[in-house]
């Protein structure tokens, strides 16, 4: 029970004095504040007596300058009284303290390059440690590294001396910091001397000493374990944790890995270490073993609180600290007796006092120490009687959240301690709000104090529905972690806070490291293995806050293995160890070792090989190696993530040389010339020579000879030559590997032969089996090859028979090639009635041999291919003739044709009409009484002696003549009229006229030229604007149709089609004379038109150029004659005439499609019928317009039905 402000209370303690070392009378400064009420007095105790004289309104004790500091040393403990009580501190040590420093003479260092040296520093001795600098005379620190730097003993370390560490001015500086002092020690001169015999040491340790230190240390202090190592070259220091991991611990490297400094050490650094020193000639180790013991802290401590008389009071102290703390009590500062008052009782930490009564009020001290130290607790016990008081503002509004607990705090004070009695309201407001009353009672005078009055709202929970996820993120990669949730709608505010490992995230702009979305999801962009932690969210509203946890794991390939050393160093292996690096949450799964050979391998061609792969749970590996070769080795590591870069190569390593252990592998012969031996073989690796002057030696002797003796030569590179062997002999040849020191193990002999020749004699006995056009061919087996026989070659002939010559013709040649040893060969793709010729031929490596003897024979005539091509022509209505070609295969002598012909009938099949010809000359037949209605399907088959060949068809029909056109659109323009038909699908070209009659006095009716019914297409041009025109076509003395148009005026509304066909005209001329120009460059005119110039131009139309909207045709027949004498634009070009296919055997037929382009028909020209209009073909005298073209056949009969 806290009291009031206005009560009296007993000293409490607010500033209290500590240990310090003071090294003048100003630093010499005891506090020791309280507060109380009446106000408390101050008393000191110095080494346990009375120290100076009683102190009001505050207790800070200074130190009189008339003193010595000395005399101030010792232990001091402050009294705070007042009529409640006393409070004291715990004891504070002052040590004065005042460095001084000795005269030394200047101190000369000599050693030897490579080795170690060692600088001591030996600073005035105090009662507070200085903190070391080494400097030069002009007061700049010495620059420190992994080689030279300063030890926590403040000595100088060098792992080894290199020539510009010579100097005469190494000065140890000893830093005071609490007495603001620099004290310099007399300067060191080191000299280094060269040395030639500089070479790699292993380590050692210049600090510590020994194999094993242990380390006794205290909890929250700070604590750093060093191992400072000499060698060459430097060696590099590694730390590990024996009895578990190094990052689990709070220790950290630093000054270049050469502490593992701890800043607040914990019971979980308690355990063994080791630091580990390498370089790439060994390694040496130091453990440690850290034990953690702690100065007494508090777990529990007693609060001060009134009590009425009659109560029973528990105070509880409760202390820890390794080792355990004993806890004693006092009263006003004097130690408690427990048998001098049976009410008082003491068990471990708690004392307890039965039946309180005024008396009692004092101040309890609780004190806990061990060898480390002791802390002290001020507890005030108040004995009070007093009537209650609700201390509670009234009217106070809660809110909660639905199904959640709160507490209404009615906050009242009394002695005895009055009791609290809470009471619903009769009538709830609503359900979401309740009115609760307190009275509060007295049960010594059963006083009720009441009342106070309070409100309560309820809200919906605030719940979590999708929490952070356990996300593993590749390194570099975004990752998120949701957050979704849901919250009363009546809460609006409602931050979400994110953690990593317990401390806030700042929310940053899009483009930087986290971002928090509006629906929770937090965004880690960039993410490293620093980022590796657990996340959690919290959404925190004004009535509760719930909490989500999840975590990121950052993944990424292993860093690269670090400290590569070699050691169990043999003449022809050596154990490579390394250690791994970080796997960044990805376990390593193997290790890739490769080396580099750089004695025998020019310096630009120098590259990696793999040569070994260890587990991921391995760190060394056992290595073969060659003699008289140069290594060098890297270690690569390897997760599921993927492969770190290569680790920093090792250092270089050279094994002795030895004789060779193997010989070349391939030995063989290669031999080219006759009487000519080639010995070679694959030349071995420049690593495999292991010694100096390298070379081979090649060994050979005849085969099958007993009495033989082996030849022997030397060479450094193959191949090796022996002359005067005869052809393809057999030898016995073996090459052995050479060096200095001796000869390689001795090789097993191989067969050679020396040069082949060509094959001295042909096949014989040749014979032949013709099946159709297969040929099975057999001879008997070469003789005096010379040679390894590689297989025969037949060479064939073929010479057709061709009826009526006498003379046999040679077409076609090959060659079968049979390859090894078989003497028979099927030789397939013959042509049937056909004589053929072959002969066989030995050929081994030098060549082909000589031609056996010519060997023929005929295969059989077979039945002909088909005919080469169709097509037809329909003179009338009711017969077609059809023209083919001869078949291209007449595999025979060609006896005739036979042509089938069917009439297509949907209902049944028509009857199969057959016709047989028996002159093979004849190459066309004409078909009568056909049914023009109707479509034919027909077959002309070729025939041999062997029988009917496959048809070649065709589907047709014959066409109707022709007649005018019924269905004309016409599209009028200025000056013309555009005609379009569509032409009948089966009908021949039938020529007519189209008669005009200009609807206007003195009109008159005139006709057009000639037209083809094919064509489906006619300008009427020359036309006065504006005007009607009468048009009509006649067939006979029928009109075949009739129609009035009237042209476009010309004004306004018109000047855009002028404009258009300016244009048109234009672009026209300038195409003619790009045509020209091309002409002329390939040479003028066509040869075939020097007849021509004086011919009409036959009927050809211009193309629609729909741009400009109108149609465009020839000049009249006076126009054509006049440009006989007047050249045109281009000498030798006339539009649509003389460049006409018309005028090379083939009339054109000019249809126009719906986008205004043109489909040309060619066929042979064909007769108009008399009475039709149409004009037969024009003497070069008159210029009468040529006659009707008939369109193609072949478009005709390919037309659908």
């Amino acid at each position: 029970m806290k009291p009031p402000n206005k009560l009296s209370q007993p000293p409490v303690l607010i500033e209290m004095p500590t240990s310090y070392t003071a090294f003048s009378q100003e630093d010499f400064n005891l506090p020791c504040e309280a507060t109380g009420n009446p106000i408390p007095t101050f008393r000191w105790v110095k080494d346990g007596e009375t120290f100076g004289a009683e102190l009001k309104g505050s207790g800070t004790l200074r130190a009189d300058e008339e003193e010595p500091l000395n005399s101030y040393e010792g232990s001091y403990r402050c009294y705070a009284s007042n009529t409640l009580g006393t409070a004291m501190t715990q004891t504070a040590l002052l040590i004065t303290s005042q460095p001084v420093l000795l005269k030394q003479q200047k101190i000369y260092k000599t050693a030897y390059e490579g080795n170690s040296m060692i600088l001591s520093c030996n600073p005035p001795e105090s009662s507070t440690l200085p903190h070391i600098h080494w400097m030069d005379k002009k007061m700049v620190h010495i620059k420190q590294s992994d080689r030279v730097m300063v030890g926590l003993d403040g000595k100088l370390y060098f792992s080894n001396l290199i020539k510009s560490d010579s100097r005469d001015d190494y000065i140890c500086n000893a830093q005071y910091a609490a007495a603001r002092t620099i004290l310099p020690e007399t300067a060191v001169n080191l000299t280094v001397m060269p040395s030639n015999d500089v070479h790699g040491k292993k380590p050692h340790l210049l600090h510590p000493s020994g194999s094993h230190t242990p380390v006794l240390s205290l909890k929250g202090h700070s604590v750093t374990l060093e191992c400072i190592p000499k060698g060459l070259p430097t060696p590099k220091v590694e730390w590990k944790k024996m009895d578990g991991s190094l990052h689990e611990t709070s220790g950290e490297l630093d000054n270049y890995d050469r502490w593992l400094h701890f800043d607040s050490i914990s019971e979980n650094d308690d355990g063994e270490y080791e630091c580990k020193a390498f370089n790439s000639h060994g390694f040496t180790t130091h453990s440690f073993t850290v034990t953690v013991e702690a100065a007494p802290y508090w777990v529990k401590e007693p609060q001060s609180l009134l009590y009425a008389p009659g109560e029973t009071v528990r105070l509880d102290c409760q202390a820890e600290g390794i080792p355990t703390p004993t806890i004693t009590w006092s009263i006003n500062g004097q130690l408690i007796t427990v048998d001098d008052d049976p009410r008082r009782s003491v068990s471990g930490g708690v004392l307890w006092l039965k039946d309180v009564e005024f008396a009692d009020t004092a101040v309890y001290q609780c004190e806990a120490s061990n060898k480390h130290g002791s802390i002290l607790l001020n507890t005030y016990l108040h004995v009070v009687e007093l009537s209650p008081q609700i201390l509670s503002s009234d009217g106070m509004v809660y809110r909660v959240i639905e199904g959640g607990e709160i507490k209404l705090h009615c906050e009242s004070f009394g002695s005895p301690r009055p009791h609290h009695t809470p009471a619903l309201s009769n009538t709830p407001i609503s359900p979401s709000l309740l009115i609760w009353k307190f009275s509060v009672i007295w049960d010594k005078k059963e006083d009720i104090n009441c009342c106070s009055v309070f409100s309560c709202f309820t809200s919906d929970r605030t719940v979590i529905l999708t929490s952070p996820q356990h996300v593993r993120a590749l390194r570099g990669t975004s990752a998120l972690l949701d957050c979704h949730f849901y919250k009363d709608p009546q809460l609006f505010n409602y931050p979400i806070v994110w953690r990593r490992d317990g401390h806030k995230l700042q929310e940053s702009s899009p483009d930087d490291k986290y971002t928090i979305f509006e629906n929770g999801t937090l965004k880690v962009t960039d993410v490293q293995s620093s980022d590796t932690a657990p996340y959690s969210c919290e959404v925190m509203t004004d009535l509760d806050h719930v909490k989500a946890s999840g975590s990121i794991t950052v993944v990424a390939p292993p860093d690269p293995p670090k400290a590569l050393a070699l050691s169990d160093v043999d003449h022809r292996s050596l154990s490579l160890s390394w250690i791994p690096g970080h796997s960044h949450n990805s376990p390593i799964i193997e290790f890739i070792v490769e080396a580099r050979e750089e004695q025998h391998t020019e310096e630009g061609k120098w590259r990696w090989e793999e040569w070994k792969r260890v587990p991921g749970d391995f760190n060394h590996q056992q290595l073969s190696l060659h003699p008289y070769c140069t290594y060098r080795f890297r270690v690569i590591a390897v997760n599921e993530i993927g492969r770190s870069d290569p680790s920093i190569p090792s250092g270089y390593h050279s094994t002795p040389p030895a004789v060779p252990d193997s010989n070349p592998s391939g030995v063989r012969s290669d031999s080219t010339d006759p009487k000519t031996l080639k010995i070679t073989w694959d030349e071995m690796d420049r690593r495999s020579h292991n010694g100096k002057r390298f070379q081979y030696k090649v060994s050979w002797r005849e085969a099958g000879s007993k009495n033989a003796h082996w030849n022997h030569g030397y060479i450094e590179s193959p191949p090796f030559l022996v002359n005067n062997t005869g052809t393809y002999t057999p030898f016995e040849i073996k090459v052995q590997a050479v060096n200095s020191l001796g000869e390689g193990p001795a090789p097993d002999p191989e067969i050679g032969h020396s040069g082949e020749d060509n094959p001295q004699e042909a096949p014989t006995g040749v014979e032949s089996t013709v099946m159709n056009r297969t040929v099975r061919v057999k001879w008997k087996e070469a003789q005096n090859v010379r040679g390894l026989l590689l297989g025969y070659k037949v060479p064939e002939k073929e010479e057709r028979l061709d009826r009526g010559k006498s003379k046999e013709q040679a077409k076609d040649s090959r060659v079968v090639v049979v390859h090894g040893n078989r003497t028979s060969e099927e030789v397939t793709g013959l042509k049937l009635y056909s004589r053929y010729e072959l002969f066989i031929t030995a050929f081994n490596s030098k060549g082909e041999g000589p031609h056996s003897t010519p060997h023929r024979f005929n295969t059989s005539e077979g039945v002909p291919g088909p005919p080469a091509s169709l097509t037809f022509d329909s003179p009338s209505e009711n017969s077609l003739i059809l023209y083919w070609t001869p078949p291209v295969e007449t595999n025979g002598i060609l006896l005739g044709y036979m042509v089938q012909y069917q009439q297509e009938v949907e209902s049944r099949d028509s009857l199969l009409q057959m016709q047989m010809i028996s002159d093979p000359s004849v190459t066309h037949i004409v078909l009568d009484q056909l049914d023009p209605n109707s479509y034919y399907n027909f077959k002309v088959i070729a025939r041999t002696a062997a029988g009917d060949g496959p048809p070649i068809t065709q589907r047709g029909a014959t066409l109707f003549d022709g007649v005018p056109p019924s269905n004309i659109t016409i599209v009028p323009s200025n000056t013309s009229l555009n005609l379009t038909w569509a032409p009948g699908e089966r009908h021949r070209n039938h020529g007519f006229r189209i008669r005009y009659l200009r609807k206007s006095a003195g009109g008159r009716w005139e006709e057009s030229e000639i037209v083809n019914s094919t064509q489906g297409f006619y300008s009427l041009t020359g036309l006065q604007q504006g005007t009607q025109y009468h048009l009509m076509i006649m067939h006979g003395n029928y009109t075949e149709w009739e129609d009035k148009h009237t042209l476009m005026p010309a004004g306004f509304a018109t000047q855009g089609w002028l404009i258009g066909l300016i244009s048109a005209i234009v672009l026209l001329v300038l195409i003619l004379l790009i045509l020209c120009l091309i002409k002329r460059s390939k040479g003028g005119k066509y040869a075939v038109k020097d007849k021509e110039d004086k011919e009409v131009d036959s009927e050809a139309r211009p193309m629609k150029d729909e741009a400009f909207g109108e149609y465009r045709s020839l000049e009249s027949d006076g126009d054509e004659k006049r440009s006989d004498s007047q050249p045109s634009l281009c000498g030798d070009s006339k539009l649509g005439s003389e460049d006409s296919l018309a005028e090379y055997g083939d009339s054109v037929d000019i249809q126009f499609n719906e986008d205004g382009s043109f489909i040309g028909q060619y066929s042979g020209r064909g007769p108009v019928p008399h009475g039709n209009e149409s004009s037969g073909p024009a003497s070069p005298v008159n210029a009468v317009p040529p006659p009707p073209v008939a369109p193609s056949m072949s478009s005709i009969l390919n037309r659908p039905s």
